[in-house]
């Protein structure tokens, strides 16, 4: 069987051209429809479902501000609160104030040089600590006083676990010194002394804190009661060669 194509070459690229075109249009006009949807859509939701949310939203919050509002003192419960949650930090940084204690039953000197207390300050701005106080030996306790404060060392655990031992006080200084008599009558001379405090002694991180007052195995009012540099160890003999 012979079949003759009778249409054109031409003809044949003008049915295809038009075949393409109209898938074209075809895809287009779809394309339009479902964008045109799209928008249609979130224009739907923009427009009431974003508005509808909002009201709700802005009712919820003028119905917890309105409840809020109600509440008595409402600022202090919030300041209370606030601070509630500070309480752990504030507890682990504490300064261990209760340590000045251990210091003084360990840095008065016995009799008879005694020495009485009448006022301590504790300044952790400048890390000193201050004391007023009055001795019935005159000048001799006060000297013996402040080398037994030179003599103190602190001994403490730290945070690694490892036993440390350091000076407890440096910048040790005397003054206001005068004569006074105390609520008996008695003469007594009056001072004030104050140092730089080593700042392990109150830290929290210091663990198994001890005080050691160190003499050097010399007691006695005529050591304590001079100047230390007075005293020296016996030079040694030379021997040959040097």
């Amino acid at each position: 069987m012979i079949e003759i194509n009778l249409v054109p070459d031409v003809k044949q690229e003008l049915i295809k051209a038009q075949t393409i075109r109209t898938r074209v249009i075809s895809g287009s006009i779809f394309v339009g429809i479902v964008s045109v949807s799209v928008v249609a859509v979130l224009a739907i939701y923009i427009f009431t479902v974003q508005t509808v949310r909002n009201s709700l939203a802005d009712n919820s919050i003028k119905e917890g501000n309105a409840k809020l509002t109600a509440v008595t003192d409402l600022s202090k419960t919030l300041t209370i609160q606030n601070q509630l949650t500070k309480i752990s930090t504030l507890n682990d940084n504490k300064s261990i104030d209760s340590r000045i204690f251990d210091v003084l039953s360990a840095i008065i000197p016995p009799s008879p040089n005694d020495i009485q207390v009448s006022n301590l300050a504790v300044n952790s701005a400048t890390g000193t600590i201050s004391m007023d106080g009055q001795a019935t030996n005159s000048y001799a306790a006060v000297e013996v006083f402040k080398k037994t404060i030179e003599g103190t060392t602190l001994r403490y655990t730290d945070v690694n676990n490892k036993s440390q031992q350091i000076n407890l006080a440096s910048s040790i200084s005397t003054s206001n010194v005068s004569y006074g008599e105390d609520t008996s009558g008695s003469k007594v001379l009056r001072f004030t002394i104050s140092f730089v405090y080593a700042q392990e002694l109150f830290s929290p991180t210091s663990k198994n804190i001890s005080i050691v007052v160190a003499s050097g195995g010399n007691v006695t009012d005529s050591y304590l009661g001079v100047p230390r540099s007075v005293f020296a160890d016996r030079a040694t003999d030379l021997t040959e060669g040097n």
